[in-house]
């Protein structure tokens, strides 16, 4: 069985967390740093934008630039994932969420400029 090729995964992924945004906005505005202003916005915002790039990453036509795309967009989630150690300091569970999803920001990032990079 042959892997699915990393754009492939890329805007399977983008694509579901995307529309999850949209649908249950409220999942995620507790993750928005106050400082950014309306939560509901933002999350509005990033969630379309993941589907635009995972539109982008599905088309040969456009993938260079879905893979640009979500670098920016996987670049742009960590002040949202340094957040949650603020928001929740005493509580084990989201701390460990969190200590995990921070360091793997950097190969989503390696493997959408990858993607870019036409690799």
């Amino acid at each position: 069985m042959r892997l699915p090729s990393t754009h492939t995964w890329l805007a399977a992924m983008l694509g579901g967390a995307g529309a999850l945004h949209l649908v249950r906005p409220r999942i995620y505005e507790w993750l928005v740093p106050p400082e950014l202003g309306d939560a509901r916005t933002w999350v509005l915002a990033s969630g379309a934008a993941e589907l635009g790039a995972a539109a982008l990453l599905a088309a040969p036509a456009t993938r260079r630039a879905g893979g640009w795309a979500a670098a920016g967009l996987f670049a742009a989630f960590v002040p949202a994932h340094l957040h949650t150690f603020r928001a929740v300091p005493n509580e084990p569970v989201p701390l460990a969420v969190a200590t995990v999803r921070l360091p793997l920001q950097l190969p989503l990032i390696g493997a959408a400029l990858r993607v870019a990079r036409g690799r």
